[in-house]
């Protein structure tokens, strides 16, 4: 696994469960100790953490985890989003999913005759002064953590809309094309924009394959289009061409 992304899911652990030592750090992203406590260092010099005996903690008042994401390979991300943004034309209706890629994608649709579609906070708050853009805000209960807007009321409310593309993200791509999130209360929502979305584009930077994941989105077969900044491993590869997806690398 890459560092930026153990990074990430450190800081991830640690945001759900609090203090967490470097042994169970170690046990969960197939890691040895010394690689944990080299991260644990790196992300305290970089105050993203407070390292203690044994292991580390969160650090007071830091309660972001959104920011703290979009930190991590924020170029890669970036480029994967202009990609994404350019396949889109305007008068489309776009729904665009939480995450920092799907809001860096609205960064670059500011501007466009779009109207978008979008359960995520931080992308109204990039596109609510745009008056090219007609915004449309799922209702829902607030994931203060992540920012998003969760549950049946979003979910009922994907049910009234038909976009012409989603901007889907995720949290890892296994090597048999399934689409997996490491938040279960975010999936019902993914599924209902697959299901209101006329074709699915999936962005997924390099630290996505595998990347990680207990509850599964989609399968392959519900894709349309991979978007990633570089190559995708064989297996993964093989799976997303039997589904017919097609699989653009910036």
């Amino acid at each position: 696994m890459l560092r930026d992304r153990r990074h990430e899911l450190i800081l991830r652990v640690l945001r759900s469960e609090g203090p967490v030592t470097a042994e169970t750090l170690a046990e969960r992203l197939a890691a040895s100790l010394a690689t944990i406590r080299r991260d644990l260092q790196k992300l305290d010099e970089e105050g993203l953490l407070k390292r203690v005996h044994g292991g580390a903690m969160p650090v007071e008042g830091h309660d972001d985890p959104f920011t703290d994401v979009a930190e991590v390979r924020p170029a890669e991300k970036d480029a994967v989003a202009l990609r994404c943004a350019e396949m889109i034309q305007d008068g489309e209706t776009v729904l665009l999913d939480i995450g920092t890629t799907a809001h860096m994608v609205a960064r670059h649709l500011r501007g466009r005759a779009l109207t978008v579609v979008t359960s995520s906070l931080p992308v109204v708050e990039t596109l609510a002064d745009d008056q090219h853009v007609q915004l449309v805000v799922l209702g829902g209960m607030l994931r203060r953590d992540y920012r998003s807007l969760v549950g049946y009321l979003t979910e009922d409310n994907l049910r009234q809309i038909h976009a012409d593309r989603l901007v889907l993200g995720t949290s890892g791509i296994r090597p048999t094309g399934t689409v997996m999130d490491t938040t279960v209360v975010e999936v019902p929502v993914k599924r209902a924009m697959i299901a209101a979305s006329e074709r699915v584009v999936l962005v997924a930077d390099v630290g996505k394959f595998p990347g990680t994941g207990m509850a599964k989105v989609c399968d392959a077969t519900d894709l349309d289009v991979v978007i990633t900044n570089a190559p995708v491993d064989p297996d993964t590869g093989a799976a997303l061409a039997d589904a017919g997806v097609q699989v653009l690398e910036v």
